[in-house]
């Protein structure tokens, strides 16, 4: 009789696991290759058509760096595509020169703290009209009351802050969230270059350094990565440094690798009561409306878990566009859960990213604040 030879059960282990993690592997990139092809077919469809107008704007800039100067390139992007003509200007230019120069219909500038106001003065007397687009409502009140009167029309993207300028006198004033610029994010055609479970991209105020403190153990104990200034004021950071880049900002390519790389990002709002960092230590003003990076993040089809706001369901459907959370158990709880339900998890994304491309990009918003000023 022929002898046996012994079986190997280490290689028939490794045999075994092998295939399982090649099948598991195959699966795994069948089911993103079908969500990415999903979510270019969304971004793809053709979007609403808005009217050419026969205006002349001139664009003055927020004269600020990151991460103001991506909006001033989203807008400036945008109305280039909407009206006719559009000059664009700095703030430490002589602008009332400029605009008695090239005869605007309307001058429109962003954020506007850096503007001389004699300048806007100057330009109003001219019979040019002035609109102001401010950035930081309501953290800024303090500054922004004394400046909003200056203009014709006010657009703020806090509503809260209606009532205060409507009290300073202004007579437009006009609700205008920021929105999602589509030439930054945007669903990638194939697999990102960053691959995370968790990401959050911010700086660390400390309202958000005491809502996560308590909770980070258990939220880097996944594939978690954290970006944006100060977040060396963590409790334990030198056990978080490598998931860390701490004082580093992504500029709109990387943070929509970041986002599309993710399986879940974070949002979480800045709180109005900061007085370390905000000047809005008169009135007080609560913060009720998203910040852009709520519409940046379904822009780019990622999967969004955002602290809630009283104004948020006015723009996405809560359990159904995005998955909203009170506290840091409730957050840590979700991520649990929708690392796990994987199918959940993307048809939320798929639908926060086709809500957004429908009503949230910078076309509509320019398109509603255009139609308000040249009716």
């Amino acid at each position: 009789m022929e002898e046996q030879q012994p079986v190997n059960v280490n290689s028939l282990a490794a045999a075994v696991s092998y295939n399982r993690g090649r099948e598991s592997g195959m699966h795994a990139g069948y089911e993103e290759g079908y969500f990415r092809g999903r979510a270019n077919a969304i971004a793809a469809r053709r979007g609403r058509a808005f009217p050419v107008r026969p205006l002349h704007i001139l664009y003055v800039s927020s004269g600020k760096l990151y991460p103001y100067s991506p909006i001033d390139q989203a807008i400036i992007a945008t109305l280039q595509d909407m009206v006719r003509q559009v000059t664009i200007a700095d703030p430490r230019q002589q602008l009332a020169d400029i605009a008695a120069q090239v005869k605007p219909d309307l001058v429109l500038a962003l954020d506007g703290m850096e503007i001389p106001l004699h300048q806007v003065d100057d330009i109003r007397n001219k019979g040019i009209r002035t609109a102001v687009w401010l950035t930081d409502d309501p953290y800024y009140t303090d500054t922004t009351s004394q400046m909003a009167p200056h203009f014709d029309d006010i657009f703020t993207l806090e509503i809260n802050c209606i009532d205060l300028y409507r009290q300073l006198g202004c007579s437009s004033v006009h609700y205008l969230p920021f929105a999602a610029y589509r030439g930054h994010y945007f669903p990638l055609t194939v697999p990102s270059v960053v691959r995370r479970d968790v990401n959050f991209t911010g700086s660390a105020y400390w309202s958000r350094v005491y809502f996560m403190n308590p909770i980070m153990p258990q939220l880097m104990s996944y594939n978690t990565g954290i970006n944006g200034l100060w977040w060396d004021r963590i409790e334990n950071y030198h056990q978080y440094a490598s998931k860390i880049d701490v004082n580093k900002w992504h500029g709109p390519e990387d943070t929509n690798q970041l986002y599309n790389g993710s399986k879940i990002v974070i949002n979480l709002h800045r709180s109005h009561l900061d007085e370390s960092v905000n000047n809005n230590t008169i009135l007080k003003i609560p913060a009720a409306s998203p910040n852009p990076r709520c519409f940046e993040i379904c822009a780019a089809s990622a999967f969004q878990l955002t602290d809630a706001r009283d104004n948020m369901a006015s723009f996405y459907k809560p359990g159904e566009e995005i998955e909203t959370y009170s506290t840091p158990q409730e957050l840590i709880e979700k991520i649990e859960y929708y690392l796990t339900h994987d199918k959940e998890r993307q048809e939320i994304a798929l639908r926060g990213l086709e809500r957004t491309l429908k009503e949230h990009t910078y076309a509509h918003r320019l398109h509603q604040m255009l139609s308000i000023l040249f009716p």
